[in-house]
């Protein structure tokens, strides 16, 4: 935390090595290679059993009751939403009004706040260029944090080319924004503020409403990627004073292709609109409105407001026996992020002395991901996990368990016990394991390179 009277270093808040964009392309390359050797792609045999899925923050399945309001929509309305003069317009726009309707009412937000996008990325993209872009006669500084969904980052390092000053935050050990380091770094000519709700590689979930509440007493704009919070965690925009944020629809068992961004009408939010077309969206997003999917998300969202607290208790049971049995079968296992401020369906552990990518080659009937590669086709470690300060080795050895709304007690038993399995034998074949059993400290040696 910041003492009284102490000044926030700049070196402390610039681009580190933290940073996923640092890699030379050759090494990149390199280590796309070495990744693809370890862990191959092929199709699965005639009969083989298909892995059990424990990927819930890369994608949710399709509820089928929201497949069940998209199909109409898909053959027999199928009139343009925009298209005014006839009735096949009329009822498509209809439909995408209701949608509209669904998804204000999940975030406690006006219908008129909403703008259907492609997805996340485009909302992260909407929000943070056309914000700054708009403002930028007067604010040419906008902040955010180190562990941030790429396309955040990435979107800052385009407004870094164009000039503006960006502040990269970093975080503390539990994953948790310091409040006090986030105020005094604010400017006077600080545009915009973009922190993530839940964090999609180790499920820690950011205090927004402390952070809504001091960006609205320095008047700058709060934008939050709330893709892996919204339909999980109860999120109202007007309580927590957040001006922008970013849905998506596959993460919320929606389908693919279509996500939200919700930009607040008072105080009013300006920005500029990244593509121009025929207007449509209130001018923000042009382009037409693909009814289909647009009625998924509605529906999606529908079902999560109804369905939100039963699926939030039965995740939670359900990740509570994945731990505890993993925790109190296996020595060295270390959960990254903090263990209460957290969505509890996004699980990351590191099993030290394994090799993450290992244990996911031997756990190939289960679909997981790896977090020392879940980022970026390398071999580096999560730039998630740097940020938090994880050692370089326990972060190579992190697996990122995702429980959702169709996960099963017998799915979370039979992939505790196989990750239980797979970890003792590959320490078997550890040295390092060895090593640490005979009493030998490893951070006491010193290693040569031959």
């Amino acid at each position: 935390m910041l003492s009284s009277g102490r000044t926030v270093s700049s070196r402390l808040l610039r681009t580190a090595n933290w940073f996923p964009f640092t890699r030379p392309p050759s090494d990149c390359r390199a280590a796309s290679t070495l990744k693809t050797e370890l862990i191959k792609k092929r199709e699965l045999e005639k009969d083989e059993l298909r892995p059990l899925y424990m990927d819930i923050q890369a994608t949710t399945p399709m509820d089928p009751r929201v497949l069940d309001a998209m199909l109409p929509y898909q053959v027999n309305y199928y009139g343009n939403p925009h298209s005014r003069t006839h009735a096949y317009g009329w009822e498509s726009e209809s439909a995408m009004e209701t949608a509209r309707k669904q998804v204000a009412d999940l975030i406690g937000a006006d219908p008129r706040e909403i703008i259907f996008t492609s997805g996340a990325t485009e909302s992260n993209n909407m929000a943070i260029k056309g914000v700054a872009r708009f403002y930028q006669g007067k604010k040419r500084h906008v902040i955010t944090t180190q562990t941030e969904h790429k396309c955040v980052l990435d979107s800052c390092r385009v407004l870094e080319a164009e000039g503006f000053s960006i502040t990269y935050l970093p975080v503390q050990k539990n994953g948790l924004l310091d409040l006090e380091l986030l105020e005094a770094s604010m400017r006077p000519d600080t545009s915009l503020v973009s922190v993530m709700t839940v964090n999609n590689e180790i499920g820690v979930k950011q205090p927004i409403k402390e952070i809504g509440q001091i960006c609205r007493s320095k008047g700058v704009f709060l934008h939050t990627d709330a893709a892996q919070a919204v339909g999980k965690i109860p999120i109202n925009v007007s309580d927590w004073r957040i001006d922008l944020m970013s849905i998506s629809g596959h993460k919320i068992y929606g389908p693919k292709g279509v996500g939200a961004l919700y930009v607040r009408r008072r105080p009013r939010v300006r920005m500029e609109p990244l593509q121009n077309g025929g207007g449509q969206e209130r001018g923000l997003r042009s382009g037409t409105v693909p009814t289909p999917l647009a009625v998924g998300l509605g529906a999606a969202c529908s079902i999560a407001q109804q369905e939100m607290e039963y699926d939030h208790d039965r995740v939670s049971m359900l990740a509570d026996r994945l731990v505890h049995k993993l925790m109190s079968e296996l020595p060295d296992v270390i959960m990254n992020g903090d263990p209460e401020q957290r969505y509890p369906g996004c699980i990351n552990l590191s099993f030290a002395y394994v090799e993450g990518e290992s244990l996911l080659m031997a756990l190939k009937d289960v679909a997981l991901s790896s977090g020392s590669a879940c980022t970026s086709a390398s071999l580096e470690p999560s730039y998630v996990l740097r940020a938090i300060g994880a050692d370089e080795d326990l972060a190579h050895s992190s697996i990122r368990f995702g429980i959702g709304r169709f996960t099963t007690e017998q799915e979370v038993d039979y992939t505790a016990e196989k990750c239980i399995q797979q970890v003792y034998r590959l320490r078997e074949m550890s040295p390092l394991w060895e090593m640490v059993q005979e009493g030998i400290d490893l951070k006491s040696i010193k290693w040569t390179q031959h």
